[in-house]
């Protein structure tokens, strides 16, 4: 079996940045480590949701907020171009 040092790794790692590019590495990075998680999951028989239930009692009832009272505030003057952005947009058009 061959011997897969830093060089070799450095190598592969620029030609799958060539391939699938910098905007979607992070994501690609994030499905093999999901995969590798639930692949590991799978083997051991535990699943996440059966350790949260065992783990985390329930929370308690939060406390009703109290709304603050605020004066009305001003309505906006539309002058110009926003009149007529905001009057189409109303209308559904473009």
């Amino acid at each position: 079996m061959p011997n897969i040092g830093a060089p070799e790794l450095a190598i592969i790692l620029v030609i799958v940045l060539v391939i699938f590019g910098p905007k979607r590495l992070p994501g690609l990075g994030k499905q093999l480590g999901t995969g590798m998680r639930e692949f590991k999951d799978s083997i051991t028989g535990s699943t996440k949701e059966k350790d949260e239930d065992e783990a985390a009692p329930e929370p308690p009832a939060a406390a009703p907020r109290e709304v603050a009272r605020t004066a009305p505030a001003e309505p906006e003057v539309l002058t110009g171009e926003a009149r007529h952005e905001d009057e189409l947009a109303r209308r559904g058009g473009s």
